[in-house]
């Protein structure tokens, strides 16, 4: 089954239309807010929460929606901001026509204002939300509502997607899409009941304001949404999609919500375990290269389950049909010496019989940029390339090797990266060069020391690895 099919079988299920995006893309506006890969860039961007707009017509079941995924996200910090709190106040003029203010127009809203007060959350500062009030028609600055820095935001209102700016700011947009003559029942309930006015007056000021807005703002914008969600709160097949979604972005590394390319293999104590083992300066070799392939093995079979697979049926002794899947069989391996050869027998192990090639590139500093060897299957243009490294550094020798596999004639989307760990700035590096090749690695590290080395790192790899280490200390057992 196809990526296409499982959407289709999601839109199916849930009656959710995931509009022109997969929910892996959702969140790629902030790749564009990284331009240098320096740590106080990385960190400005860490700390920028999740941002959901939350759009559609009124009376549409936007609150409700909003009410759901804040349930659901309970143990979140999650804070939700209206567009309702940004209406200009009116004027003594035009308090004395109230009733002929279209509160549904655009210019209705002060957008500079909640622009203001968003940038402010998303870089972590608290701010002042105006309370606006419905019977007056005035917003009270002295009684504002302060909204302290969250790792969800929800902005919800019937306008929000209409002005680029503001669709700019979210990682997630969602329209609710409610059938107009349940939307005009739930308005004349609710001002009728909530604000005391009489039908013919809630009738006029739709037929004259309300519909006229939603045909030429509110519909046209249906169209920058990336989830399309039918019949609103009413939808709960729906919005568990959209909060399991969230969940798991919400869990990733912050750099896999920046690269939709980057995929870190889910950490367990037992990971940890192993990570803490080869990561430790008294670790002898013998434990080294064991918990090493153990990771590296982890990291190779997550890597094999991004290939390309088509279905297959097959009859099981006991006569029964088993529907699966039949594996990617056009690979290869490619290993950057010297470090790579050290993850070729777990590909070895998985794939039988794989071909593997090799390329050496001088690495002085971090320039990377020599290329010594190379020995390559001659038809690795019709292959998928499982490229093999342990440590992505600075990404400067991983650039030369792509970019040699892609003189070669391999497409940039049949490469697959694999490593034990990575640095942010090779991270950094190879997504932004590469932005269809895959990367997949069991931890990143937090920074390159003067030297150009992981910190914390684990070491001279292939030293450790395959004994070579002149500063090879006497072999003490693990604790």
């Amino acid at each position: 089954m196809d990526s296409k099919s499982v959407v289709d079988l999601l839109e199916a299920s849930a009656g959710v239309h995931f509009s022109g995006l997969h929910l892996d893309g959702i969140e790629n506006k902030m790749a564009t807010e990284v331009d240098k890969p320096s740590t106080s860039t990385n960190e400005d961007v860490h700390k920028q929460p999740f941002i959901i707009g939350v759009a559609g017509g009124t009376a549409s079941g936007k609150t409700t929606v909003c009410d759901m995924i804040i349930e659901q996200l309970r143990d979140q910090r999650v804070v939700l901001v209206n567009q309702d709190s940004f209406y200009h106040t009116l004027t003594d003029e035009e308090l004395k026509r109230a009733h002929e203010y279209n509160f549904d127009h655009p210019d209705a809203f002060d957008t500079d204002e909640l622009l203001r007060c968003m940038e402010m959350l998303k870089h972590g500062h608290a701010v002042d939300i105006p309370n606006y009030n419905f019977r007056t028609h005035q917003s009270h600055k002295a009684s504002t509502r302060k909204v302290n820095p969250s790792d969800v935001i929800i902005l919800e209102g019937i306008l929000l997607f209409h002005d680029p700016r503001v669709r700019d700011l979210m990682n997630m947009k969602i329209f609710v899409d409610t059938d107009a003559d349940v939307r005009l029942a739930r308005r004349i309930r609710r001002d009728t009941v909530e604000k005391g006015r009489d039908i013919r007056s809630v009738l006029d000021q739709y037929s004259k304001f309300v519909k006229p807005a939603f045909d030429d703002f509110i519909l046209p914008s249906k169209k920058y949404a990336d989830i399309i969600i039918p019949r609103g709160g009413d939808n709960h097949v729906a919005i568990d999609l959209i909060v399991q979604h969230i969940r798991t972005k919400l869990g990733q590394h912050d750099l896999c919500k920046i690269y939709p390319n980057l995929y870190v293999i889910h950490s367990t104590f037992q990971i940890r375990g192993m990570h803490t083992l080869i990561r430790d300066a008294k670790t002898t070799k013998h434990d080294f290269v064991f918990y090493a392939d153990r990771l590296i093995r982890l990291v190779v079979e997550h890597g094999l389950g991004h290939l390309p697979f088509t279905e297959k049926q097959v009859t099981t002794p006991t006569g029964c049909v088993y529907t699966g899947v039949d594996f990617c069989k056009r690979l290869c391996g490619v290993s950057i010496i010297r470090s790579g050869e050290s993850m070729e027998n777990a590909l070895r192990a998985c794939c039988k019989g794989i071909k593997i090639g090799k390329i050496l590139i001088h690495r002085e500093g971090d320039n990377g940029q020599q290329l010594i060897y190379e020995k390559l299957p001659k038809d690795i243009s019709d292959r998928h390339v499982l490229l093999l490294d342990p440590v992505l550094g600075t990404g400067n020798s991983a650039v030369q090797a792509i970019s040699l596999l892609i003189q070669n004639g391999v497409p940039e989307s049949h490469i697959i990266f694999l490593n034990l760990i990575s640095a942010p700035q090779g991270i950094h590096v190879v997504c932004k060069k590469f932005p269809r090749l895959k990367i997949v690695t069991s931890e990143i590290d937090v920074d390159l020391n003067e030297e150009y080395r992981v910190i914390p790192g684990m070491g001279e790899f292939g030293d450790r690895y395959f004994g070579t280490d002149e500063d090879d200390q006497q072999e003490i057992p693990p604790v």
